[in-house]
């Protein structure tokens, strides 16, 4: 294109213009502004933090492989000798250290900081991205197994932390060499990975409400019952390294999400779940097989030795790991000859409510702060012990067992036991008799052998009043205390089976696991069993009106039939032929108070928890055909119990 001479004049004017205004970087050099306004952002924003009670310091920490995990280090301003308190976590390092604030508490406010602690006790606070997740590098793994048959790797979490530890204590001055590990649920997950041939600066171990057994009794199955308010997590979580692919849906109601869906698989196949490779897994293991019994984390630590102390901190109402600290409990504790490197807390709480105000769980009132009393009274002397110089024996029972239904802490040598000078439970039959009716005695042979009802797989019960929309503050509230929530109305449902005992007149008290042995009959082929152990308040409660009549699960759970004579392979149900369901609820430590009365409510479906079982068998209930749900009759025999680890009160 030709250019008129005055053209070329007003180029030359532009260019000397720009280059007298151009944007000056923080190193003094100029970068032109195709529009002539400099940029007001700085190249790298320099905070000032001279005010600040901690020193901030970021860090990619090397593993063993070359790969380099994102690591945020918050030191309180003058620390010197002191102790180190890890988390490793999937859910952004930043975000648990981050929340603009001058002082240290405030900054560690959220998930998995036990505030209090951490501040008080003055240790240096290291939070690291997993491998694959948020600002670290490498592949991400759900859960990722140990260097094994699941993982040809030479890199696992156990792995991942000792290297970590390694450069921690080699790399920050202000700390005395002792390393402590915390977390909750897939946080507390990572502090038993830990014991695995663990770093010698690792002096103690706090795995909080971990996730231990996915398919036994955590996150992804119960006793083979897929467990569907997972899905969106698992889409969340792998869908991106900064899980910012989002779930989503078209009804309010998860109900109706599930049930137009027709079984989980294909609910799956419409939202694109099985892009993401552990949904891939859990469509191809839907049984008891190594896949899961290789990576349970009981199992994996009964097989090691026992170098570190470990706390156990487990919810009683745990609305997503229920199974978890109780069964590592069981595992290991037998390694602990002394009675004082394994140790058991067990609160009124639900998932992580450990580190929140827990002065409360939906309706109940415990009349005190529990988890204060936690973090106050136990934790922070347990950590101190073992990372502070000079620090005193902490006097923390082996077992600290809150009470529910009388509201208090008792310290215990050993769990299970009523009382602080043993009180060994003893297993005792609690039958479902004719006439509804739940006592102590078997039925008499002249009495009506079992009670019956019609489970619809068009019709299941659900677990929480509907609509079940767990989406929003009050959702998330709904499904942190749904443990808790009154089950009048499912007993008032023709396809529930309700037993209730005659008003208590002396305290009825339970410490341990109880169990449930149902013998039932369907006239499918394959069924599901809920049993409730539950806890039905007088009918008028002074005080506390609205608890008048309440019905407080205490515990229960789920079977799936199929795996009646063995986890691993399913088998069709003989129908109409009464069986023998025995599973174990999980852990308890409750008084019934007299005036109440007990109740064992028995159906076949809690949905959308859980997916629905179709009641006729097909090899793999991720892909039942809508053809295949069918109404069953099921029936309940007089023969039927819980067994109650039944303490004799003192």
């Amino acid at each position: 294109m030709r250019r008129t001479y005055g053209g070329w004049i007003a180029v030359f004017v532009a260019v000397i213009i720009y280059g007298l205004i151009g944007v000056q970087t923080p190193g003094g050099q100029s970068q032109s502004s195709p529009t002539g306004l400099p940029s007001e952002m700085p190249a790298r924003i320099e905070p000032v933090t001279s005010s600040f009670d901690y020193v901030r310091r970021e860090a990619m920490i090397p593993m063993r492989d070359g790969v380099k995990l994102h690591t945020v280090i918050l030191v309180p301003k003058g620390a010197k000798n002191a102790g180190i308190l890890l988390t490793r976590t999937p859910y952004d390092a930043d975000t648990q250290t981050n929340h603009a604030s001058a002082y240290l508490g405030p900054t560690l406010s959220g998930y998995d900081n036990a505030t209090e602690v951490i501040v008080e006790g003055g240790y240096i606070r290291v939070v690291q991205d997993v491998r694959g997740k948020y600002g670290s590098e490498g592949d991400y793994v759900m859960t990722r197994p140990l260097h094994g048959p699941l993982n040809p790797t030479p890199v696992d979490h156990s792995t991942d932390t000792y290297d970590t530890i390694d450069w921690l204590v080699k790399n920050i001055p202000e700390s005395n060499g002792r390393v402590g590990i915390l977390g909750i649920s897939y946080d507390g997950f990572l502090p038993l990975m830990a014991l695995v041939n663990p770093h010698p600066a690792l002096k103690v171990s706090v795995p909080m409400n971990p996730m231990v057994d996915g398919w036994m009794g955590d996150d992804w199955f119960h006793n083979g019952a897929f467990r569907e308010q997972g899905m969106p997590y698992i889409y969340e979580q792998e869908g991106t390294r900064n899980s910012s692919a989002k779930w989503w849906t078209d009804h309010f109601d998860d109900y109706d999400v599930f049930m137009e869906a027709g079984s989980a698989g294909e609910l799956g196949r419409s939202r694109g779940l099985e892009q993401m490779g552990f949904w891939r897994k859990i469509l191809e293991h839907p049984s008891y097989d190594s896949f899961w019994q290789q990576q349970a984390m009981d199992k994996i630590l009964a097989a090691q030795p026992l170098k570190v102390p470990v706390m156990l901190v487990h919810s009683l109402w745990d609305q997503e790991d229920i199974y978890g600290a109780p069964a590592v409990y069981r595992a290991i504790k037998p390694k602990d000859t002394g009675n004082d490197k394994v140790f058991l807390v067990m609160g009124p709480w639900h998932h992580g409510e450990e580190i929140r105000d827990a002065s409360a769980l939906g309706a109940l009132r415990f009349g005190s702060d529990t988890g204060l009393y936690f973090r106050r009274e136990i934790l922070a002397q347990f950590l101190a012990q073992y990372l502070k110089e000079g620090a005193p024996k902490a006097d923390v029972a082996p077992v600290t067992a809150f009470e529910t239904g009388t509201n208090h802490w008792l310290r215990l040598r050993s769990w299970p036991a009523g009382c602080a000078s043993g009180c060994t439970p003893k297993p005792t039959p609690l039958y479902l008799g004719a006439g509804l009716k739940l006592g102590f005695a078997l039925s008499k042979n002249g009495d009506a052998s079992f009670d019956e009802y019609v489970s619809d797989p068009a019709k299941p019960v659900p677990f929480v009043a509907r609509p079940v929309h767990l989406n929003d503050d009050a959702g998330a509230d709904t499904w942190r205390t749904w443990l808790v929530s009154d089950q009048r109305g499912p007993s008032g449902r023709p396809d529930v089976l309700v037993y209730v005992s005659e008003v208590l007149t002396a305290p009825v008290k339970i410490s341990g696991q109880p169990v449930a042995n149902l013998v039932a009959s369907t006239s499918g082929t394959d069924s599901d069993w809920v049993v409730k152990l539950i806890d039905v308040y007088p009918d008028e409660v002074a005080r506390q009106p609205a608890m008048g009549g309440y019905e407080l699960m205490v515990s229960a759970d789920i079977f799936r039939g199929r795996y009646r004579e063995s986890l691993e392979t399913p088998k069709p149900i003989a129908a109409d032929k009464p069986l023998l369901y025995r599973f174990n609820l999980p852990t308890a430590n409750h008084v019934f108070l007299p005036g109440h009365r007990i109740m064992v409510q028995v159906q076949s479906s809690w949905f959308p928890l859980y997916d629905r079982n179709p009641q006729t068998f097909v090899q793999n209930i991720f892909w039942a055909k809508p053809e295949d749900y069918r109404k069953a009759s099921q029936r309940v025999y007089h023969t039927s119990f819980v067994e109650l680890p039944l303490v004799t009160m003192p």
